[in-house]
C-alpha cells in the first residue's frame, strides 16, 4: 500500500466515523436546544397553599391577582418590559430551569395532600413551553431545590419591580 493509500485509509477509518458519531450525537441536542430568548412570549406564575393557587400573574395579559394580608383579592395590571423578560429568560438558563422536572415534590402523596406553599412557573415560547410546579417542603436533591427556589424568587422580584415602576 502506498503512502497516499495509507493516509486515505486512516482518514476513512478514524475521521469519517468520528464525524458520523458527532452528527448522530449532537443533532438532537442542537435541534432541541434550550429555549431561545428571542422566542420568549410570556410567563405564567401562580402560588398558594395546598392545591389552591389563588395568587397569579400572567405576563401576556398583565393580570396580577393576589390575596393581601386581609384576605382581600387585589387585581392589578402589571406589564413586564422587554428587559425584564430577557432577564427572566437568562436567569432560567443560569439556574438550569429547563432541566428541572415538571413537579419538584417529595412523592405522589405530597403533591395531592401537602399544605406547604406551592409555586407554579411556566415559560411560554413560540414553539415550546416549560412548566415547573415546586412544593416548598421538597427535601430531595438540594441543587434541584435551590434552582427552583432561586427561580421563584427572581420571578417574584421581577413582578414586584414592574409593579413599582407602574406606580410611578
Amino acid at each position: 500500500m502506498t503512502s497516499r493509500g495509507k493516509k486515505i485509509f486512516l482518514f476513512l477509518s478514524i475521521v469519517v466515523p468520528f464525524l458520523i458519531y458527532c452528527i448522530v450525537y449532537y443533532a438532537p441536542i442542537i435541534r432541541n436546544a434550550p429555549f431561545k430568548a428571542k422566542e420568549f412570549v410570556s410567563l405564567e406564575y401562580k402560588w398558594g397553599v395546598g392545591t389552591n393557587l389563588e395568587n397569579s400573574y400572567n405576563s401576556a395579559t398583565g393580570e396580577y391577582k393576589y390575596l393581601n394580608d386581609k384576605d382581600s383579592l387585589i387585581v392589578k395590571h402589571v406589564e413586564l418590559n422587554a428587559r425584564d423578560k430577557k432577564y427572566l429568560d437568562s436567569n432560567a438558563d443560569e439556574q438550569g430551569f429547563w432541566n428541572l422536572p415538571d413537579i419538584v415534590a417529595n412523592n405522589e402523596n405530597d403533591i395531592k395532600n401537602s399544605k406547604a406553599p406551592r409555586y407554579f412557573m411556566k415559560f411560554n415560547y413560540q414553539k415550546k413551553s416549560k412548566e415547573v410546579t415546586y412544593l416548598s417542603d421538597f427535601e430531595g436533591n438540594i441543587r434541584m431545590k435551590n434552582a427552583a427556589v432561586q427561580m421563584q424568587k427572581i420571578i417574584e422580584q421581577s413582578i414586584i419591580d414592574a409593579e413599582e415602576r407602574a406606580k410611578k
